[in-house]
Protein backbone atom coordinates (compact mmCIF):
# COMPACT_ATOMS: atom_id res chain seq x y z
CA UNK A 1 0.00 0.00 0.00
CA UNK A 2 1.29 3.45 -0.94
CA UNK A 3 1.53 6.06 1.79
CA UNK A 4 2.30 9.75 1.42
CA UNK A 5 4.34 11.58 4.02
CA UNK A 6 7.30 13.91 4.52
CA UNK A 7 10.93 12.88 4.68
CA UNK A 8 12.13 12.09 8.17
CA UNK A 9 15.65 10.64 7.88
CA UNK A 10 18.80 10.37 5.79
CA UNK A 11 17.90 6.95 4.41
CA UNK A 12 14.85 8.46 2.70
CA UNK A 13 16.97 11.28 1.27
CA UNK A 14 19.41 8.70 -0.11
CA UNK A 15 16.51 6.81 -1.70
CA UNK A 16 15.37 10.06 -3.35
CA UNK A 17 18.86 10.51 -4.79
CA UNK A 18 18.91 6.92 -6.09
CA UNK A 19 15.51 7.40 -7.79
CA UNK A 20 16.72 10.71 -9.20
CA UNK A 21 19.84 9.10 -10.65
CA UNK A 22 17.74 6.50 -12.50
CA UNK A 23 15.69 9.25 -14.15
CA UNK A 24 18.34 11.73 -15.29
CA UNK A 25 18.56 12.20 -19.08
CA UNK A 26 22.00 10.57 -19.19
CA UNK A 27 20.42 7.32 -17.93
CA UNK A 28 17.51 7.26 -20.40
CA UNK A 29 17.05 6.56 -24.07
CA UNK A 30 15.52 9.24 -26.29
CA UNK A 31 12.30 7.21 -26.40
CA UNK A 32 12.17 6.93 -22.59
CA UNK A 33 12.69 10.68 -22.23
CA UNK A 34 9.89 11.33 -24.71
CA UNK A 35 7.35 8.89 -23.31
CA UNK A 36 8.28 8.64 -19.62
CA UNK A 37 9.75 12.06 -18.86
CA UNK A 38 12.94 12.85 -17.00
CA UNK A 39 14.41 14.96 -14.22
CA UNK A 40 16.95 17.68 -14.90
CA UNK A 41 18.61 18.72 -11.65
CA UNK A 42 21.12 16.41 -9.99
CA UNK A 43 21.15 17.09 -6.25
CA UNK A 44 23.63 15.91 -3.64
CA UNK A 45 22.94 14.80 -0.08
CA UNK A 46 24.14 18.11 1.37
CA UNK A 47 21.70 20.35 -0.50
CA UNK A 48 18.86 17.83 -0.20
CA UNK A 49 19.43 17.72 3.57
CA UNK A 50 19.49 21.51 3.85
CA UNK A 51 16.22 21.72 1.93
CA UNK A 52 14.72 18.96 4.11
CA UNK A 53 15.77 20.73 7.31
CA UNK A 54 13.73 23.79 6.32
CA UNK A 55 10.75 22.03 4.69
CA UNK A 56 10.79 18.20 4.62
CA UNK A 57 10.18 16.77 1.17
CA UNK A 58 6.98 15.00 0.17
CA UNK A 59 7.43 11.29 -0.55
CA UNK A 60 5.41 8.29 -1.59
CA UNK A 61 6.42 5.05 0.08
CA UNK A 62 5.62 1.42 -0.58
CA UNK A 63 6.43 -0.13 2.80
CA UNK A 64 9.90 1.31 3.52
CA UNK A 65 10.83 2.13 -0.09
CA UNK A 66 10.56 5.64 -1.52
CA UNK A 67 8.76 5.25 -4.86
CA UNK A 68 8.09 8.91 -5.58
CA UNK A 69 9.01 12.36 -4.36
CA UNK A 70 8.24 16.06 -4.70
CA UNK A 71 11.06 18.21 -3.37
CA UNK A 72 10.09 21.11 -1.12
CA UNK A 73 12.24 24.13 -1.80
CA UNK A 74 12.16 27.47 -0.02
CA UNK A 75 12.99 30.57 -2.04
CA UNK A 76 15.93 30.99 0.34
CA UNK A 77 17.70 28.39 -1.84
CA UNK A 78 17.42 30.56 -4.98
CA UNK A 79 21.20 30.84 -5.32
CA UNK A 80 22.13 27.34 -4.11
CA UNK A 81 21.42 25.34 -7.28
CA UNK A 82 22.97 26.99 -10.37
CA UNK A 83 20.57 25.50 -12.93
CA UNK A 84 17.60 26.99 -11.03
CA UNK A 85 18.94 30.54 -10.69
CA UNK A 86 17.46 31.65 -14.07
CA UNK A 87 14.02 30.40 -12.95
CA UNK A 88 14.18 32.51 -9.80
CA UNK A 89 15.37 35.50 -11.84
CA UNK A 90 12.33 35.12 -14.12
CA UNK A 91 9.95 34.77 -11.16
CA UNK A 92 11.45 37.92 -9.61
CA UNK A 93 10.46 39.86 -12.75
CA UNK A 94 6.80 38.90 -12.37
CA UNK A 95 4.17 40.68 -10.33
CA UNK A 96 3.10 37.71 -8.22
CA UNK A 97 2.39 37.20 -4.54
CA UNK A 98 5.77 36.35 -2.96
CA UNK A 99 4.35 33.77 -0.56
CA UNK A 100 5.02 30.60 -2.58
CA UNK A 101 7.02 27.41 -2.21
CA UNK A 102 8.95 25.88 -5.09
CA UNK A 103 8.48 22.24 -5.93
CA UNK A 104 12.11 21.55 -6.74
CA UNK A 105 11.58 18.31 -8.66
CA UNK A 106 9.01 15.54 -8.87
CA UNK A 107 9.66 11.92 -9.84
CA UNK A 108 7.81 8.62 -9.65
CA UNK A 109 9.55 5.26 -10.01
CA UNK A 110 8.83 3.64 -13.40
CA UNK A 111 7.13 0.63 -11.82
CA UNK A 112 4.66 2.91 -10.00
CA UNK A 113 3.64 5.30 -12.77
CA UNK A 114 0.01 5.57 -13.81
CA UNK A 115 -1.22 4.73 -10.29
CA UNK A 116 -2.08 8.20 -9.02
CA UNK A 117 1.19 8.76 -7.16
CA UNK A 118 2.00 12.00 -8.98
CA UNK A 119 -1.37 13.44 -7.95
CA UNK A 120 -0.95 12.03 -4.44
CA UNK A 121 2.41 13.75 -4.03
CA UNK A 122 0.92 17.11 -5.00
CA UNK A 123 -2.23 16.58 -2.94
CA UNK A 124 0.01 15.92 0.06
CA UNK A 125 2.13 18.97 -0.75
CA UNK A 126 -0.99 21.15 -0.93
CA UNK A 127 -2.28 19.80 2.39
CA UNK A 128 1.13 20.19 4.04
CA UNK A 129 1.82 23.76 2.92
CA UNK A 130 -1.63 25.32 2.45
CA UNK A 131 -1.47 27.15 5.78
CA UNK A 132 1.98 28.58 5.08
CA UNK A 133 1.99 29.40 1.36
CA UNK A 134 -0.52 30.61 -1.24
CA UNK A 135 0.90 28.72 -4.21
CA UNK A 136 3.36 26.16 -5.52
CA UNK A 137 5.66 27.09 -8.41
CA UNK A 138 7.86 24.79 -10.47
CA UNK A 139 9.57 24.80 -13.83
CA UNK A 140 9.50 22.13 -16.50
CA UNK A 141 11.76 21.55 -19.48
CA UNK A 142 9.54 22.35 -22.48
CA UNK A 143 10.67 19.07 -24.08
CA UNK A 144 9.33 17.07 -21.14
CA UNK A 145 5.83 16.63 -22.55
CA UNK A 146 4.80 13.94 -20.05
CA UNK A 147 5.55 16.27 -17.14
CA UNK A 148 3.87 19.25 -18.80
CA UNK A 149 0.67 17.26 -19.36
CA UNK A 150 0.72 15.79 -15.84
CA UNK A 151 1.11 19.22 -14.23
CA UNK A 152 -1.66 20.69 -16.37
CA UNK A 153 -3.97 17.78 -15.48
CA UNK A 154 -3.73 18.49 -11.75
CA UNK A 155 -4.30 22.23 -12.01
CA UNK A 156 -1.03 23.99 -12.77
CA UNK A 157 -1.19 26.91 -15.19
CA UNK A 158 1.51 28.74 -17.14
CA UNK A 159 3.25 31.59 -15.38
CA UNK A 160 5.98 32.31 -17.94
CA UNK A 161 8.30 30.75 -20.48
CA UNK A 162 11.97 31.57 -20.89
CA UNK A 163 15.04 30.28 -22.64
CA UNK A 164 18.50 29.75 -21.23
CA UNK A 165 21.47 28.10 -22.92
CA UNK A 166 19.25 26.91 -25.80
CA UNK A 167 16.82 25.25 -23.40
CA UNK A 168 13.19 26.35 -23.18
CA UNK A 169 11.58 26.30 -19.73
CA UNK A 170 7.95 26.64 -18.65
CA UNK A 171 7.34 28.03 -15.20
CA UNK A 172 3.97 26.90 -13.86
CA UNK A 173 1.93 27.73 -10.77
CA UNK A 174 -0.89 26.20 -8.74
CA UNK A 175 -2.80 28.06 -6.03
CA UNK A 176 -3.13 26.28 -2.71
Amino acid sequence: MISFTQTSDTSELKQILALQQRNLPKQLTEEEKKTQGFVTVEHDIEILSKMHNLHPHIIAKDNNSVVGYALSMSTSFKNEIPVLIPMFNEIDKLDIHPNFIVMGQVCVDKAYRGKGIFRGLYDTMVTTFSGQFTSIITEIDANNTRSLKAHEAIGFSDLCTYETEQQLWKVVVMSI
